[in-house]
């Protein structure tokens, strides 16, 4: 397993790996992740600290070469692109049949991008693409890529001893790192809504940087805002969080998921499936992948615009029936874990 971005435990990074790792029996894996990364797997998985921030993708080409030539299979965890450029600037030459898969979360589609993957489909035809949306598994195919399949996201065993939320509302949450794609400027609007207002609703905002701490300019700029708005309800989480945390900024809450349309309309998000099975109820936009599923279960509400009023209505009609969200988001997590098997990712590389 081939992961650049795994740098500790935690963040979906992390949590893909560790379903996927869960379920791996005895079968021998080496997990070439982050340099010095303080993570743990079962006892089959051998961590390789190898991949430092700035040479990556040079380290990545190196690293391809050497596995090409050795034996076992090759599986990126979070695979663009750029990987399937350098795979073949290492292979010299065509690479075997099932000798390496790809899993691609999602893909932003140009004409340019199109021709790219074309070409390197015919030059590379027996690279494995596996995504977890039907939408990107066909831009593939129709790129030349004849081993394109669907398979979903791969989501952890449920934690015996986890409590699954609470029926009781508790806040208003935003999680995950913060990005402009994700919402955040809308979110920060809500919050100056509701100081404007005087009103005591509590929000938790998970505010921590993406990979290797980077943050946008624009989301800079809404982090700044977001300080001097001084809302005395708001609680800041500015860094990520252990596997347990972050689960329970979950109980009894929220959660906003303003994620822009043309990034999500067929775009798995882990925060969704981490909400519902932690009992969470949600609030985001119509015509996306997560809208579906709120509409699904009636485990939240789709707005037709993120206007702040209108997710201020959003959240009061949540939680004024939160018990019933509550219910409603725990039957869409036991459903979502077993669409969402490990098992059926594992399968898909290893048979």
């Amino acid at each position: 397993i081939v992961e650049p971005t795994l740098t500790d435990m935690t963040g979906h990074c992390y949590s893909f790996l560790d379903a996927i790792t869960r379920v791996s029996g005895d079968c021998p894996i080496t997990l070439w992740g982050g340099r010095d990364a303080p993570v743990s797997f079962p006892s089959n998985v051998a961590v390789r600290g190898f991949f430092g921030r700035r040479l990556r993708r040079l380290q990545a080409w190196g690293l391809y070469r050497s596995l090409l030539r050795g034996a076992g299979r090759i599986f990126v965890s979070t695979a663009g692109r750029a990987d399937l450029m350098l795979l073949d600037w290492a292979s010299h030459g065509r690479i075997a049949p099932r000798k390496v898969f790809l899993y691609v979360h999602w893909f932003r589609a140009s004409a340019s991008k199109l021709r790219t993957l074309s070409r390197l489909a015919a030059r590379q035809p027996e690279i494995v693409i596996l995504a977890p949306t039907r939408e990107v598994v066909d831009l593939f195919r129709a790129a030349g890529f004849r081993e394109s399949h669907l398979v979903p996201y791969p989501m952890s065993p449920a934690n015996p001893a986890s409590p699954g939320g609470s029926s009781v509302f508790r806040h208003v949450l935003y999680a995950g790192a913060a990005r402009r794609d994700k919402g955040f400027p809308e979110v920060v609007d809500y919050v100056q809504l509701l100081a404007s207002r005087g009103e005591d609703t509590p929000v938790v905002l998970q505010t921590s940087a993406q990979h290797y701490d980077k943050t946008d300019p624009e989301t800079a700029g809404s982090l700044r805002r977001l300080d001097s708005i001084g809302y005395a309800h708001l609680q800041r989480v500015p860094r990520t969080l252990g596997t347990d945390q972050y689960a329970a900024l979950f109980s009894g809450a929220i959660s906003l998921q303003l994620y822009l349309r043309e990034d999500f309309a067929d775009r798995v998000s882990g925060v969704t499936l981490d909400a519902f099975c932690n009992g969470c109820p949600i609030v985001t936009l119509t015509g996306t992948w997560m809208a579906r599923l709120a509409q699904e279960f009636g485990a939240g509400e789709a707005l037709d615009e993120p206007s702040p009023e209108a997710v201020h209505a959003a959240v009061a009609k949540i939680r004024g029936a939160y018990a019933h969200y509550y219910e409603r988001a725990r039957e869409a997590g036991r459903e979502l874990r077993r669409r969402h098997d490990p098992a059926r990712l594992f399968a898909a590389v290893t048979t």
